[in-house]
């Protein structure tokens, strides 16, 4: 640990140390106070006490902060460990009179950090303090598809939002794109035109522009059902929908197909020219609806009264009436769109419309409770404003580490004193060129003010993954004695081994895929049975490579990894001649093949070829009910998501890791049905028009409606099975209604599913995967010994699948393939983590390595770009140069158009082949506006360059017109500053984005030359959105046309601004 000296910063030097606040967090231990006179204080009123004293009571209450009522004393919410799965519920600190008065109230953070000390905890369950107990989890898969197992959304990390809320720590939900929490199966929420409210408090300065960072009441199937099926608040600054006029973001509601942020009645117009852009730290919104009409709201959570941001009608016919639903989620879309982010702190949902001056009482409350920035920080010295949340050390080697105080206890803090506590006495921490372990700041810091000390940490020769933990003392005038907290920052002392490349395919071959290792430091390194996991998005788990033993890589040595043409998809068993596998490409009958690798590998013969698995299916995950149902062991039949692929006779695949288990399918059946009621249905009703009947059989149960005002859960039997939609007959049921139900209510229906034997061994759950195997390839002589799944099968003669050989690999695996995004972790023979990286999306956020809370439009968190699969060589991801790593996986790599497995990197990226050109706006003539990006965002707009501006900004104006991604005929625009980055459309707003090898991509970057709308220049058309254009609007690019509705739909100069001029580039050609 720390020694005792101590390096004192008088009053000059600590005024210098002082820092600005900045987007981070912190944590806070219980201060020693002068011994209290008086009873514990009473509890302070909650926000939900407010609400049911106006006539409007909560029916869900969440936070990660602070009860919701008075009386509460339930948990906040639950954590799970990492390294054990354990779990603990947070709950809520208790009234006490000593050391000092507090009324208690604030989240147990202490708890937590105990807890997860040394892993990491992800929030499981956030608890509803309102009595209808309307708790929110992992959100299920939906109309969009999650990264995490199946397509549910990734589980927040418990520890990213760090805040101080009454001068106690406490911690918020941290949402990364793809993160979410849902519940579907509500209680008394409302429904239909039912009137409610719902506020949350958020941090204002961490959002962007994916769809959509909501909270409040969604539709219960996690699907688009249509205008007005949803009604939430929203915060970020999309734009294809309605918007403020600056650049956001904005205060809005989501109310389906429509992020509302006013309504301009009579006006197609979509710009909110009265709703602010926000700046706050932390931000009250609320919005509330009722009968023709809604409003939304918003103020700042630390100071001052609310603002109306609306108050007016509904949008138009198709949102009046309403449709609600009363599901509630927490940070996607209502159809489980998750490309959002954002942090929640707070927030609560009523029944009843809730007055003004209500809305006010909440924003005073919510003002009261003192939320503050994080008061301890800890993070490298190179990023302290941009923490990458890890530092990685190599044995023995230092870093500088900066521990940062930031006072928000609302009084002058004397004496503070920050230092740093290590894994172990091998460790050590100094002041840089001092002995000193510690730095004392005689002046006192001033509430709001900041000082930092920068301390040498050298690690000890053992490898170790865990904590780094900062430490601070003060005295509080206020409070009296000596006060304390500490703050953690992730770290790893491992050998400098590092996952240094990697592609995940080439045009006309799918899977030629590699990934490489090397060795940073100059000392041979054995990484004997070291194992690489390679996870793709929405996949389970089968199995890791393991390199084997004996294995010493060089200093500055490479270690390559080829994917084999095919691989095993169900265990092999001594004996068997009959082998199932990935992929049957270029496989043939007398090809002679390698099952497995190294001592293990088998030499065999291909007797005949059958068919290759296919992609897994899930297990069935109904909605509103469920999501997860489970399968007990003993089975002999599960529902599936879809039945393609699976043959009697033929082998079938359940579950995964220690549960996999592979049986023989008896018979096929109907795959489950998520739909919709076609009509309304009533009391006494026995008949049901539904808008799909093609997977119901006669004695199916099917379950209806949610527990909402108004409805209620029943289960109707099936007797008959009619025809689809509105007009059709739809089923028969055995029970007559005992309820109203609405047209457009989400059903779930089973199937009958896939049968098999032997019965199962092992229990299996909703969004498992459950794989045709296919007949699989015959050999010509029995297998000898056991082989795992992905066992690498290797065919010398294909050269159309796998990764072609050349140059030869170290080692092969045999699946999964990589897919357009995964997650890679190295661990040594102790499972301690080496190296991870997230690409494409984060798929795995806890092995993310980079700043995640950079905000703005077109921002989804740190992560390595998907090198797409463009060329026939394809393009890699590379550390350039060869082991670069600041642990940010998104500035660590980049992308390269000249892969190099098994040699130094070259990330020299070579522009499509094409004219250079500057695309000039026409309107008004003359002008001098041409199409430009962004310097280092992604944006596209159109402003003026001439001869006298910026060399980059005659770049950013200058793009290769390369033959269409999608249509060689038409055009892709390649920006020649950013290689391998293309105009694209995305929600018909214009961004340059990065080429992810994507059908869609190739499609939303491709554009079809025709003349000029107004007679001059030249129109681009979508090549999949043919009546639209790129049209320039109020200075930005946008795909404009009919039928659409945005704002920069106008008919108004439509000619004028979808024609462009094909000018002389700004910035030539070498």
């Amino acid at each position: 640990m720390f020694r005792s000296s101590t390096r004192r910063v008088p009053p000059l030097l600590a005024a210098a140390a002082a820092m600005a606040l900045t987007l981070l967090g912190t944590t806070f231990t219980m201060p020693p106070a002068a011994e209290a006179t008086q009873a514990a204080p009473a509890r302070p009123q909650g926000p939900c006490d407010v609400y049911a004293a106006g006539g409007t009571p909560c029916v869900a209450a969440h936070s990660t902060t602070r009860a919701m009522y008075a009386s509460y004393n339930g948990p906040l919410y639950q954590v799970r460990r990492l390294s054990d799965n354990a779990v603990r519920d947070i709950g809520i600190v208790q009234p006490v009179a000593r050391p000092f008065a507090d009324a208690g109230g604030y989240a147990d953070a202490a708890a937590q950090d105990a807890f997860c000390a040394d892993t990491t905890c992800f929030i499981t369950v956030l608890y509803d303090q309102s009595p209808m107990h309307n708790d929110l989890t992992q959100a299920p898969r939906g109309g969009f598809s999650g990264p995490a197992l199946g397509g549910f959304n990734n589980l927040p990390i418990a520890d990213m939002a760090p805040i101080t809320v009454g001068g106690h720590k406490a911690y918020g939900i941290f949402i990364e794109p793809g993160m979410g929490l849902r519940n579907n199966d509500t209680r008394g929420v409302a429904v239909d035109d039912q009137p409610q409210g719902q506020y949350w408090v958020i941090n204002g300065q961490h959002y962007n522009s994916g769809c959509c960072y909501d909270y409040g009441n969604a539709e219960i199937d996690s699907r688009d059902d249509g205008n007005g099926t949803m009604e939430t608040t929203y915060y970020g600054n999309a734009t294809a929908w309605y918007r403020g006029s600056g650049a956001g973001p904005w205060i809005m509601t989501d109310q389906e197909n429509n992020l509302v942020g006013c309504v301009n009645p009579g006006s197609t117009s979509k710009v909110c020219a009265d709703l602010p852009s926000i700046n706050w730290r932390f931000v009250t919104a609320m919005a509330k609806g009722e009968p023709h009409h809604w409003a939304s709201l918003g103020g700042d959570a630390q100071q001052g009264p609310l603002s109306t941001m609306f108050d007016g009608p509904r949008i138009n016919a198709t949102y009046d009436p309403m449709r609600k639903q009363g599901a509630i989620l927490l940070g996607n879309g209502g159809d489980n769109s998750n490309g959002s982010q954002g942090t929640f702190y707070e927030g609560a949902m009523t029944t009843g419309y809730p007055s003004d001056a209500v809305d006010q009482q909440i924003q005073d409350n919510v003002v009261a409770a003192k939320y503050d920035v994080q008061r301890l920080r800890i993070a490298p010295a190179s990023a302290v404003s941009t923490p990458p949340g890890l530092q990685t050390f190599a044995p023995g080697s230092s870093q500088d580490t900066t521990v940062t105080f930031t006072n928000t206890t609302g009084s002058a803090a004397v004496g503070v004193k920050l230092s740093i506590s290590l894994p172990d006495k091998q460790w050590t921490s100094v002041v840089p060129g001092t002995t000193d372990t510690s730095v004392t700041f005689e002046d006192p810091v001033a509430p709001g003010a900041s000082v930092s000390a920068t301390f040498k940490v050298t690690s000890g020769p053992a490898p170790f993954n865990g904590d780094l933990t900062g430490n601070a003392w003060w005295t509080s005038p206020t409070k009296g004695g000596r006060q304390s907290e500490t703050t953690v920052e992730k770290v790893r002392n491992v050998s400098p081994i590092k996952i240094n490349e990697f592609r995940t395919g080439s045009t006309g071959n799918s899977t030629n895929a590699y990934i490489e290792l090397y060795n940073a430091g100059a000392a041979d390194i054995d990484i004997s049975n070291w194992t690489l996991t390679q996870h793709p998005a929405q996949q389970a788990t089968f199995s890791t490579v393991t390199v084997p033993a004996g294995t010493t890589l060089p200093g500055h040595g490479f270690y390559l990894l080829g994917l084999a043409n095919s691989g095993l998809a169900a265990p092999a068993a001594g004996g068997d001649t009959t082998v199932n596998v990935r992929s049957t490409t270029g496989l043939a009958a007398g090809h002679q093949i390698a099952v497995d690798t190294g001592a293990g590998a088998e030499t065999r013969t291909i007797v005949s070829v059958g068919t290759a698995a296919t992609g897994n299916t899930t297990l069935w995950q109904p909605l509103p009910d469920g999501p997860v149902v489970t399968i007990p062991a003993g089975s002999t039949n599960v529902p599936v998501t879809s039945v393609s692929g699976f043959t009697v006779g033929q082998k079938i695949g359940l579950g995964f890791g220690a549960n996999h288990e592979v049986a023989t399918v008896t018979a096929v059946g109907r795959q489950g049905t998520q739909g919709l009621l076609s009509a309304d249905a009533h009391v006494g009703d026995t008949r049901i028009r539904m808008s799909s009947t093609a997977n119901i059989s006669v004695g199916d149960r099917i379950r209806l409606d949610i527990d909402s005002p108004g409805h209620g859960i029943e289960y109707v039997t099936v007797t008959a099975v009619g025809t689809s939609g509105a007009n059709g007959t739809g089923i028969t049921i055995a029970e007559p209604l005992r309820f109203e139900h609405a047209s457009n209510l989400p059903y779930s229906v089973r199937g009958t599913g896939v049968s098999f034997t032997p019965a199962s061994r092992f229990p299996h759950s909703s969004n498992e995967p459950v794989q045709a195997l296919g007949s699989g390839i015959t050999l010509d002589e029995p297998l000898a010994n056991a082989h795992a799944v992905n066992a690498p099968v290797r065919d010398t003669a294909v050269a159309n699948a796998g990764y072609p050989g050349t140059p030869a690999p170290h080692q092969w695996f045999g699946g999964p393939a990589l897919a357009s995004a995964g997650n890679m972790v190295l661990r040594d023979t102790q499972q301690l983590v080496v190296d991870s990286l997230n690409y494409g999306s984060l798929v795995d956020p806890w092995t993310a390595e980079g700043y995640q809370a950079t905000s703005g439009a077109g921002q989804s968190g740190c992560r390595v770009s998907n090198p797409g699969t463009t060329g026939a060589n394809g393009r890699s991801a590379a550390r350039f140069p060869d082991g670069n790593d600041t642990d940010s996986n998104c500035g660590d790599f980049q992308t390269a158009s000249g892969p190099t497995p098994g040699a130094s990197n070259d990330v020299s990226f070579t522009l499509s082949p094409g004219p250079r050109v500057s695309l000039q706006t026409t309107a008004p003539s003359g002008s001098s506006n041409y199409l430009q990006h962004g310097s280092t965002t992604t944006s596209v707009v159109t402003g003026p360059v001439t001869a006298a501006s910026p060399n980059a900004d005659k770049q950013n104006a200058t793009f290769v017109k390369a033959a269409g991604l999608a249509n060689p005929s038409c055009f892709s625009f390649e920006a020649v500053n950013r290689p391998g980055n293309y105009l694209r459309h995305q929600g018909f707003v214009v961004s340059l984005q990065p080429d992810d090898g994507s059908t869609l991509f190739s499609q939303d970057a491709t554009f079809c030359q025709v003349a000029g709308n107004n007679g001059r220049g030249a129109s681009f058309q979508s090549v999949n959105f043919s009546t639209r254009y790129l049209r320039d609007y109020n200075g930005g690019v946008y795909l404009a046309g009919p039928p659409g509705t945005n704002e920069w739909d106008t008919s108004v100069s439509f000619a004028d601004d979808t024609s462009w001029l094909v000018a002389t580039p700004w910035a030539p050609a070498p």
